[in-house]
Parts: structure tokens; sequence; C-alpha cells
């Protein structure tokens, strides 16, 4: 089978909807089962065949040479490539072209830096070769698909349109959408215009199927999770560490709970539902925790119960408090006996008096 040695991540985004888990840290490098997401990437990729990885940085760039390096920790080789503005999709893309190696007709990965996948990555490139397409499109099946832009295939896989979000019962043709994958033609890459920001959802594909390239969509509707809001970033962490999102980059065997090694948790403390307990953090008696992170040097005080949430490095929480779907940024503290439910932010080095909340908010 024909390999795809070459492939771009593309990890420019601010992840804006993520805030404040992305204050301080880009998206990619958001910790899902102990480790930087991109890291579960870099390893799927890496399995998968691929040998070189381009990353087309943008947003707090800096950050990831100094944790990767030359990707040889991972057998890889990376190199970094740093948009000075905002290039979209396309233009990133486009962007890291000169840094490939690859022949015109050879077959290039590209990766969308938040999503969180069981894709076949081989049968993917497999497909692209069999069919001889110009572009193939990793695709999934969701139930409600008015979020996305959605993807109609004819019987033979071939992609007959692109349908950004629709939103009227008759607009919604089909259940398929594009999953943030791609095998491209080395060649096609260079046809994208340089210099300028380019949506390869809304302009590169569209413009190839007018002019009558061959795009190729594949169906694989294995594990697939958008990351793009605290709580779904929550959940793939938990689906990483329980086993249902496959990773080589998980830290320990997979099971209801992750403990990084310095991390001290109390006997009696009751961890579950693929929650992870990050570097020195320290977990107090009689708390609860399920299907959440608790990241690096963070203190949860006895009696604490925390469920779908993520409690940034550094933070406390203060004794008796109940958060549920919450997201607390890193340094902040939440004093005891608090409340905080359904979506609610407390941003990176906040302060919550004791028992000061009892509301729940979805701003």
């Amino acid at each position: 089978m024909t390999e795809a040695k070459e492939a771009i991540l593309l990890v420019g985004g601010k992840g804006t909807r993520l805030r404040p888990l992305t204050v301080h840290t880009p998206k990619p490098m958001v910790p899902a089962a102990g480790v930087p997401f991109l890291t579960h990437q870099l390893a799927r990729a890496r399995a998968a065949g691929v040998e070189h990885i381009v990353l087309a940085t943008s947003y707090l760039a800096e950050v990831f040479e100094p944790y990767f390096g030359d990707g040889s920790s991972l057998g890889l080789s990376i190199e970094y490539v740093t948009e000075d503005e905002p290039l979209g999709t396309g233009g990133a893309i486009r962007n890291v072209a000169s840094r490939l190696a690859s022949g015109p007709d050879e077959p290039v990965i590209v990766f969308n830096g938040d999503i969180l996948t069981g894709l076949d990555i081989r049968a993917l490139v497999g497909a692209h070769a069999t069919s001889g397409a110009d572009v193939s499109l990793h695709l999934t099946r969701v139930e409600d698909p008015r979020a996305f832009g959605l993807v109609p295939t004819d019987a033979t896989g071939r992609v007959t349109a692109f349908l950004e979000k629709p939103q009227t019962p008759e607009e919604i043709v089909t259940d398929q959408i594009n999953a943030g994958a791609y095998i491209f033609r080395r060649s096609v890459i260079d046809t994208i215009p340089a210099g300028r920001p380019v949506s390869v959802e809304r302009e590169t594909f569209p413009g190839l199927l007018a002019g009558g390239a061959h795009l190729q969509g594949m169906v694989d509707s294995t594990y697939w999770l958008d990351l793009g809001t605290p709580q779904a970033f929550v959940r793939g962490s938990a689906d990483l560490v329980l086993g249902r999102a496959p990773s080589p980059a998980v830290p320990g065997r997979c099971g209801d709970r992750l403990v990084l090694p310095t991390a001290s948790v109390a006997a009696d403390a009751k961890l579950t539902g693929g929650t992870v307990i990050g570097e020195g953090a320290l977990i107090g008696e009689g708390a609860r925790i399920s299907g959440s992170t608790v990241l690096d040097g963070a203190v949860v005080e006895p009696g604490a119960v925390i469920t779908d949430s993520l409690v940034g490095a550094g933070a406390r929480i203060g004794a008796r408090s109940v958060l549920t779907g919450a997201v607390i940024g890193d340094g902040a503290r939440v004093g005891a006996d608090n409340e905080l439910r359904d979506g609610i932010r407390v941003w990176c080095g906040a302060v919550l008096p004791d028992a000061s909340v009892r509301f729940s908010s979805d701003q």
C-alpha cells in the first residue's frame, strides 16, 4: 500500500472558545490524558507511517518547538512554520508547502489541530491511492449536521458538493460532514493562492470541485470529537483515558483514572470516569472526581466533588465545593462550600471567597 510520509498539522488557532484554558497555552498544547493534545496527533501520525511533519503555527507559536524539538523523541522529523498574519486553513497549508519533500503526485496528509479521532489514517491513504483522487477527505456522520459543513458523495464516494452549515431541513441532504483530515496530491497544494488568507473549506475545495478536480470522500465513523469547547476537551481527555479514543501516547494503561507520577491522592478519594490528575497535584480526603481533568500543581481540598470539569494548573478548589461542568483557570482559587455548575468559567487567577457562589452560568 502507498504510504504518506509527510503531514501538515494546522495548529495556528487562537482557541477563543476554549478560554480560559488557552489564555497562556495554545489549544493543541492543553493537556489531554496527561500530555499536550498535540502529542496524541503526532503519535497517531507516526503509527500510520508518517515520518516528516510540518506544524503550521500562529498563536503562541513559541511554545511548540521547546517542547517537541526536532521530533526525534517521537520518531519523527518536525519542522515549524509560523504565520505572521492568520492565513486560514488553506493559506496555512500553502504557507508551509516549501518545506515538503514529496513529489508532485505523492500524498500529503493534512490534520486539523483540534480534532480527536479514531480515524484509520492508513485506510484513508489507501483509499486516496486507489481512487486516484486529487484530494481525499475524511468524512464522519453526525446526528445534527447544522453546525458543520456537509459533504454529499455519489455511490463511488466521489464528492458532489460542499454545503456550509445548512439550516433548513431541505438543505440537509446528507449526514456526512467534513471531519478535518485530508490527503492532498502534493501538486494541488501549489495551486492554493500564496500570501493571503484562504479557507480550504469555503474556497479551495469548492473551487477544485467546480474546476473538475476529483475529490473523494471516505466515511470513517469511528470515534470523532471536535475539541472546540471546554466541555468537549474535558470529555475527549476522559475518553482517551477510558480507551474510547485510541492513542499510543496515553502515559499509562487505559482505565477509570490516570494519576501522573508526582501527584498525591488521598487513600479514600474516589477518581472515576477517565479522570486525570496532573503532576504535583494534591487531592484531599474524601474528594470525588469524575470525568474531569486536574492539571499540574492544582489542589483539591477534602470533600470537594468535581464532575465533568477542568481545574487549571496551580488552581485550588476549597473543601466541600461542588463543580459540575465547570472550567477553572490556571491559578484561580475557589473557596470552600461553593457550588459551580453548567458551563461556568472562572478566569485565571480569580478568587472566589468561601460560600460565595450558589448559581450557574452559561456565559
